[in-house]
C-alpha cells in the first residue's frame, strides 16, 4: 500500500514565503542578487534555502509566479463590464502600477530566465487584455485592422515601458496615468 505525501510542515511554509518574500525583495534592489544574500535576507541558512529551491532560476521563477498569482487575485477584482474601452482604462489604471512595482524582479527573471518564461507565465492576464480588446473589436470601438493578440502583446510593452520609465526619472507618478491612457487609446482606438 503506497503512503500518502505527507504535507508540508507549517515551519516549512514559513521558510518558503520567507525566502520568496526576500527574493522580492532583494531582487527589486539588486537584480543580480545572489542566493546568499537572498537567504541572510530571509533569516534562513543556505542549506534551507537550497532545500526549498535547488537553483537560483528555480526561485526566480517561484517568485515571479506567486508575483503573478498576487496581481491576478488583484485584478480579478476590477469590474471589466460595460463599454470596452472604459473598461481597459480600469483595468490600465491598475495594472501599470502593479508592472512598475514588480519591474525590477521581472527584469532579473528575465536576464535569468529569459523573456519566454515571463511570457509563459502571463497567459491570464493576457487573456483578460485580448479578451477586453476582442470585445471591443466586435463593439466596433476598438480598430480590428490588427490582431488583438498583437494589440495585447502592446498593451503589456507599454506597461513595462512606462514603468522603466517612471523608475528612471523620465515619468513623473502625478502624469503616468495620463500618459499611459493616452497612449493606449491611440494604439487601441478606432478612428
Amino acid at each position: 500500500m503506497k503512503s500518502k505525501p505527507r504535507a508540508p510542515r507549517s515551519d516549512g511554509l514559513r521558510n518558503r514565503d520567507a525566502i520568496l518574500d526576500a527574493a522580492t525583495h532583494c531582487l527589486d534592489a539588486d537584480p543580480h542578487a545572489s542566493m546568499s544574500d537572498i537567504a541572510e535576507a530571509a533569516g534562513v541558512g543556505r542549506v534551507t534555502l537550497y532545500g526549498h529551491f535547488s537553483t537560483r532560476e528555480e526561485l526566480l521563477e517561484a517568485a515571479l509566479v506567486r508575483s503573478i498569482d498576487r496581481a491576478e487575485r488583484d485584478l480579478s477584482t476590477i469590474d471589466l463590464e460595460g463599454p470596452a474601452l472604459e473598461a481597459l482604462e480600469r483595468l490600465v489604471r491598475r495594472s501599470w502600477r502593479i508592472v512598475n512595482s514588480q519591474q525590477r524582479m521581472l527584469s532579473a527573471v528575465e536576464a535569468s530566465l529569459g523573456n519566454d518564461a515571463i511570457r509563459a507565465h502571463h497567459e491570464e492576464p493576457m487573456t483578460r487584455v485580448r479578451l477586453l480588446i476582442e470585445r471591443g473589436q466586435a463593439a466596433g470601438s476598438m480598430r480590428s485592422d490588427l490582431r488583438a493578440s498583437w494589440l495585447s502583446t502592446c498593451f503589456m510593452s507599454i506597461l513595462h515601458a512606462a514603468a522603466a520609465e517612471l523608475r528612471g526619472g523620465a515619468l513623473a507618478e502625478e502624469e503616468a496615468d495620463r500618459v499611459v491612457l493616452a497612449t493606449l487609446r491611440s494604439l487601441l482606438a478606432k478612428d
